[in-house]
């Protein structure tokens, strides 16, 4: 799992759209009701029982589309909306206690652009942090019910972006615009922040969250990223620690060392877009409706929530799909668009999609 320091993860850009339609030769899985109606996906040591919107948000709130979520020393779970911009007084922020009763909500600033969030544990203490992409551009740290710590924009020093950058609040796609997505922890107490749908660069910052260097470029080859979106220190048992990067419109995971050399690419993914680890485990949410797990030899035991032709009528209504209700035409037990997703202590799965109307499973681990 990740170091107590962290527990996790990811909105989809328009070009992924055209290469979604590729098929990944991997193992399927089961797919079961049980005779007291559980609804159960995986097999062996890796069966979930599903339970699609577990957490429940009171009546005066909305479910928006949904991006990262994570989870704190407690069991407690943080669910980040992008949001909507021009409900500017709805919270983006919602936290849940480990039975997924709402607790709090905070995070109006990241409405309409809310996008990363992990918990980190730094001493005693512990801290959200959190991007904004589209209109918002920044990067920011909070304390757990909110409060500010510190917020940052583009790090010119990189010369990577246009003047301006850092001070100007306006939605731009482009290969120069700083658009981060996630983070990553580094144990000098420094982190990584991933430009996902901007430069595609990896920054790296130092404990004062100042910038240090940069690594990746745009491209196909090892090294370089289309669209690379989650990022994680894989500390798995029995390896060196390295960064690992979810290479999304490549449809590849890529592992760095700590200064950002490549050293391993792994391909048959559709749209990878984060990353978790627990014990020996590797979770990796595609965004093209499955959840795979991963060995401590990078080998594929499970896939949960895929099914073939049920991806395909994904791929065919997807922005219908993605803007009905669950009950206008979603199937239980699987997944549309999985945009992160992350284990708890206990080795449940919570699933955050990228769904107009929002949604957050629980995979509860039976096995």
């Amino acid at each position: 799992m990740k170091n107590e320091s962290v527990t996790s993860r990811r909105r989809f850009l328009k070009q992924s759209t055209v290469i979604v339609s590729a098929a990944v030769s991997l193992p399927n899985l089961l797919l079961a009701k049980k005779a007291d109606s559980q609804l159960v996906i995986g097999e062996g040591e890796h069966r979930y029982e599903v339970q699609h919107n577990w957490p429940k948000l009171p009546d005066k709130f909305s479910w928006q589309t949904t991006h990262n979520v994570a989870i704190d020393r407690d069991g407690f779970l943080y669910v980040i909306h992008e949001g909507r911009k021009e409900l500017s007084d709805h919270p983006a922020i919602f936290v849940f206690d480990p039975n997924g009763k709402y607790v709090r909500s905070f995070g109006q600033q990241f409405q309409g652009g809310g996008h990363g969030l992990e918990v980190r544990q730094e001493g005693k203490d512990q801290f959200l942090y959190v991007t904004g992409y589209l209109h918002l551009k920044q990067f920011s740290k909070l304390t757990l019910t909110g409060e500010l710590v510190w917020e940052k924009r583009a790090p010119m020093e990189s010369g990577l972006y246009p003047k301006g950058e850092d001070k100007i609040q306006e939605r731009r796609w482009a290969r120069d615009a700083f658009l981060p997505t996630n983070f990553a922890f580094h144990k000098d107490g420094g982190f990584y922040l991933v430009d996902g749908y901007g430069t595609y660069r990896i920054h790296r910052y130092d404990k004062n969250a100042n910038w240090k260097s940069m690594f990746g470029a745009v491209g196909k080859g090892d090294g370089q990223f289309n669209l690379s979106h989650g990022i994680w220190v894989d500390e798995r048992p029995g390896r060196k620690p390295s960064v690992v990067v979810a290479d999304r419109a490549n449809k590849r995971l890529q592992w760095f060392t700590l200064e950002g050399k490549h050293l391993k690419t792994m391909d048959g993914f559709i749209l990878p877009a984060n990353i978790d680890t627990r014990g020996d485990v590797m979770l990796v949410p595609d965004l093209s409706a499955r959840i795979t797990l991963l060995d401590k030899n990078d080998k594929v035991i499970a896939q949960l929530g895929e099914d073939p032709e049920w991806r395909k009528q994904v791929l065919k209504d997807k922005l219908k799909l993605r803007r009905e209700p669950e009950q206008k035409g979603w199937v239980s037990g699987k997944f549309l668009h999985p945009h992160d997703a992350c284990f708890d202590a206990d080795g449940n799965i919570h699933v955050a999609e990228w769904v107009h109307t929002g949604r957050v499973t629980r995979l509860r681990k039976l096995s």
